[in-house]
């Protein structure tokens, strides 16, 4: 069975390099998932298999965990996360996962993955991924550390402000037009993403 080694986020979560299903290699779709709205299976057994489920706990799935799923399970799931077992078995439950229109990823077996989790920053609700499409997952490293050092853990106080701004502009009735000039005039008016200036403010300017 061909293998890849691409890790878009490192060891663990991000293990297959593209979809190999409905697409072009390296030509990635991205979405972001609710995951306690979907149900979600994890197959297998060891770190990287913890690693992917506390994972998803922290954004609150409750996935079935086993070791070796039964046929009824894997036709109940919707998402399915396979990693620690062995060829064969990996891809047992990658067809019948398939056969029930389920979405799969094996990790580290590009031949059996739909998709792979790429790399993240997250601060609040705020949500950056970057991907490479495999091609370069030492670069999504690189690329998630610079990003994790320009957007500080601030930022999630920052979107807070923006949302409650967006929900009260839009109780007294305004518009997307309006609420777009208000949020740019709250974002420039602070400096929030003016690189050259950024040493000249004060760290917290009213989040």
């Amino acid at each position: 069975m061909p293998r890849s080694g691409s890790l878009e986020n490192g060891p663990g979560p991000g293990s297959c390099a593209g979809a190999t299903r409905h697409c072009k290699k390296g030509v990635m779709f991205p979405i972001v998932l609710d995951p306690a709205k979907v149900r979600i299976l994890l197959a297998g057994q060891g770190p990287l298999l913890d690693k992917r489920r506390k994972g998803l706990e922290a954004a609150g799935a409750r996935p079935v965990v086993v070791k070796t799923p039964t046929e009824a399970q894997i036709r109940a799931a919707q998402v399915v996360f396979v990693a620690g077992l062995d060829d064969a078995e990996n891809s047992r439950i990658a067809n019948a996962a398939r056969a029930a229109g389920a979405l799969v990823n094996v990790e580290d077996v590009l031949p059996l993955c739909d998709f792979h989790t790429p790399a993240i920053v997250r601060r609040g609700g705020l949500l950056l991924s970057i991907s490479t499409g495999g091609r370069s997952p030492a670069l999504a490293k690189m690329l998630r550390e610079f990003l994790e050092a320009v957007l500080p853990p601030v930022w999630a106080e920052r979107l807070e402000r923006l949302g409650t701004l967006r929900d009260d502009m839009r109780a007294r009735g305004a518009g997307f037009a309006e609420i777009s000039t208000e949020t740019t005039r709250v974002v420039e008016g602070n400096a929030w993403l003016c690189t050259q200036c950024r040493a000249q403010l004060p760290v917290d300017r009213n989040s």
